[in-house]
């Protein structure tokens, strides 16, 4: 089989396992693939995400650096949303800033090898959390909007990392003493009450699995800028990662854009 197109992020609908779902030419599933010999080769074309302009570097989430430094969906409040403007009617684009961040936001505890405090739409959960590749995650806090759910993010981040450690995360280096549920609430017997406004009292936390065969103990990221073909046994996905028997892999979000043929023998 060969699928050739514009490389995006993976889908993935919650399951035990995870479903993941690729849409090049057409869409297909890549959890039936596990186990198959993949060969990804880059024809050298990316093609912007914002303006659908050829380019010669990515920067972002697959922008040229004119999008990337105009557009909103690369707004600074992307990455640090306590400086969203959103919810004064302001922003780069002010009508994509009303639709996308002046709406429910959550702001969220997740696990791995420690736990992490984030935040997304509400509409992302749990797409977020697998996004990451988190173990497990919870709901902290249920806010009206992004710059909120940010000035309590940056509080939470004085106490636990926001940065996912990938490497661990792709080796599966868990640790099963943390308890979310338990962290959860100490949190709110000892945050101050300005910051418990939006404090959600859901108990309920998530798990993860993920279509893995078996974890690699090293890890050797690659990327079509060096490697403009790559290939190998498909033993797993999580995150956004393809990853192979010889301990490679794949960020396919980070290659947003470029052109690809995709050979599954």
């Amino acid at each position: 089989m060969e699928f050739k197109g514009l490389l995006r992020k993976m889908k993935a609908v919650f399951g035990d396992p995870i479903q993941y779902c690729l849409s090049l030419n057409e869409e297909f599933d890549l959890n039936p693939l596990i186990g198959s010999h993949l060969t990804i080769s880059w024809t050298g074309v990316i093609v912007c995400s914002g303006c659908q302009k050829n380019i010669k570097k990515s920067f972002g989430d697959g922008f040229c650096f004119n999008c990337f430094s105009t557009g909103a969906e690369s707004s600074p409040c992307i990455i640090r949303p306590e400086l969203c403007r959103a919810h004064l009617g302001e922003g780069r684009d002010v009508e994509w800033e009303l639709l996308h961040h002046n709406v429910e936001h959550i702001v969220y505890l997740a696990a791995n090898d420690s736990i992490k405090v984030g935040v997304t739409r509400g509409t992302q959960v749990p797409t977020r959390w697998i996004d990451q590749g988190a173990s497990q995650a919870v709901v902290f806090a249920r806010t009206p909007n992004r710059f909120e759910a940010g000035r309590l993010e940056v509080e939470l981040k004085s106490l636990f990392t926001d940065k996912t450690n990938w490497q661990k995360m792709l080796k599966n280096e868990v640790n099963d003493e943390i308890d979310l549920i338990e962290e959860k609430w100490n949190l709110y017997e000892t945050l101050p009450d300005d910051l418990l406004i939006h404090f959600s009292d859901e108990d309920d936390f998530l798990e993860m699995q993920y279509p893995v065969m078996h974890y690699p103990t090293t890890i050797k990221s690659l990327t079509l800028d060096k490697y403009a073909i790559l290939e190998g046994e498909l033993i797993g996905i999580r995150g956004q990662y393809l990853m192979f028997s010889n301990g490679s892999v794949f960020n396919i979000r980070k290659h947003t854009g470029y052109e690809v043929s995709f050979i599954v023998n």
